[in-house]
């Protein structure tokens, strides 16, 4: 009885967590061009690879959750299970221990995690299939039970998981995790946010010229010990080494980082924010949009009446016949994950998000 209980719950676990990055395999794939990153592993060729890759990890945690789940090729599952569990206890250990990459993409945007307890719960999963194993490993052989529950149960789990990942990548996710879901006011996360900023120290390397002692010493020791600083003092700050650490973790949004600027570095946020409806196009990688796709947009948006009417992309020269602004392309990505998309607000609110092709196909 419990080795069935802990089976199902590690099933669900895997299910769940191929799941929430099946509905977004696009936003997973831009995780893993984070590994992929000079900074990380150093492996550029596989950063175009990063979507092909992001949809086989996926349907390798969905299928074999999904087989523990029917309890069927138990063997098999379980080690290609604990292989994938290896795998990545690997990814966060080096990812934790180095501080490259600050959340793994697990649960995708359903659920961050920090490198560390990213770590910690690969290692449970690990433990807890190799349990699960060693509990079945007089069943391995034995005959299954081929009923005609099963086929069907994993012919409509087969075809909800490609209905799923397809339209992640062909449109939006089925499933919106992320801070910019239909329904949310821009204007109350700002104001939450101001209400409960994140609290920043800056840290200074001195070095004792005489000595050659170094030390770690915050702003506020700094300015109120005067032997770091007065005159004839033998501690220097070191050059470089200078850091900024968060002492206090304020209310966390995505939301913070929705900055678009004119070319003159003029913020348009507040006139975005404050307009009766604005429609905006994104476009994050404007030299790999669709350039059709881009012309038909911008005509559409171009007749629309009443509206603040603009094109937000990494370059100020993408949009021929609206106004262009500018915005962190990474911000870009955690808005919407189509290249062109189109975002409407009313009064700060989201009421509309979809791709360029879906908006060009809206009757509206």
């Amino acid at each position: 009885m419990l080795k069935n209980i802990l089976r199902i719950i590690l099933a669900l676990i895997f299910i769940i967590s191929g799941f929430v990055k099946g509905v977004d395999p696009v936003g997973f794939s831009f995780k893993l061009e984070e590994y992929f990153s000079p900074s990380v592993f150093n492996i550029p060729f596989l950063e175009k690879q990063a979507l092909i890759l992001a949809v086989i990890v996926v349907v390798f945690e969905m299928v074999f959750g999904f087989f523990l789940l029917i309890k069927t090729q138990l063997k098999f599952t379980l080690s290609m299970l604990i292989a994938l569990c290896v795998f990545f206890a690997f990814l966060t250990f080096y990812s934790a221990y180095f501080n490259v990459v600050t959340d793994c993409g697990c649960f995708g945007d359903a659920l961050k995690m920090e490198p560390w307890q990213s770590f910690w719960k690969d290692i449970v999963l690990l433990i807890g299939l190799l349990i699960v194993y060693f509990l079945y490993r007089n069943e391995f052989n034995e005959p299954e039970d081929k009923t005609n529950f099963k086929k069907y149960f994993s012919a409509f789990a087969f075809m909800t998981m490609v209905f799923v990942i397809n339209w992640g990548i062909t449109h939006e996710p089925v499933v919106d995790f992320r801070d910019y879901k239909i329904g949310t006011d821009l204007n109350v996360e700002k104001q939450n946010i101001d209400k409960d900023p994140s609290v920043f120290k800056t840290y200074y390397s001195l070095k004792n010229e005489k000595t050659g002692e170094v030390l770690e010493v915050n702003q506020d020791d700094y300015v109120n010990d005067k032997k770091y600083w007065e005159e004839g003092s033998p501690w220097m700050i070191e050059e470089g080494k200078t850091t900024s650490k968060l002492i206090k973790q304020g209310y966390e949004s995505e939301i913070s980082k929705f900055k678009p600027e004119t070319t003159d570095g003029v913020d348009l946020t507040d006139e975005i924010l404050k307009a009766r409806k604005a429609v905006l196009i994104f476009a994050y990688d404007p030299k790999n949009a669709n350039i059709n796709v881009l012309a038909q947009a911008e005509a559409k948006l171009s007749q629309q009446k009443d509206a603040l009417i603009l094109g937000v992309s990494t370059d100020p020269n993408t949009f021929k016949t609206i106004n262009n602004a500018v915005m962190d392309g990474t911000a870009i990505k955690t808005i919407a994950r189509s290249n062109p998309f189109v975002l409407t607000l009313e009064k700060g609110k989201i009421v509309d998000k979809r791709s360029a092709e879906d908006y060009i196909k809206q009757k509206k």
